[in-house]
């Protein structure tokens, strides 16, 4: 069972930037795939980036954060970072790290999120 532990969330400027960090315990496999998510209140989760296990370490991104927002990994610390830069009004959410199969879609497994406000 892989559990999930999210850190590095707060109170920002916009424009400022942020990096948030998800720690797995329990061994994750090339199969897996590590997403990121976001809820705003009073809206549906949304997409924000994922990275495959494998090695190759393929990325994906949802269309509103491509280009401001970078996903990666540290293998040997069984961890994922989402570097996130020029952040806006609308990036304000609570990002959830979550263990699946397939990029962009949910898994079993879920942290406990860590919130982003970001402020003008």
């Amino acid at each position: 069972q892989v559990q999930l532990a999210e850190s590095g969330g707060g109170v920002v400027q916009a424009g400022g930037s942020l990096r948030l960090s998800c720690a797995a315990s329990g061994r994750l496999y090339s199969s897996h795939v590590i997403n990121w998510f976001r809820q705003a209140p009073g809206k549906e989760r949304e997409f924000v980036a994922a990275i495959r296990w494998n090695s190759n370490e393929r990325t994906y991104y949802g269309d509103s954060v491509k280009g401001r927002f970078t996903i990666s990994r540290d293998t040997a610390k069984n961890a994922v970072y989402l570097q996130m830069n020029n952040l806006k009004l609308e990036d304000t959410a609570l990002y959830t790290c979550n263990r699946g199969v397939t990029p962009g879609e949910s898994g079993p497994n879920w942290g406990q999120g860590t919130q982003v406000t970001v402020s003008s």
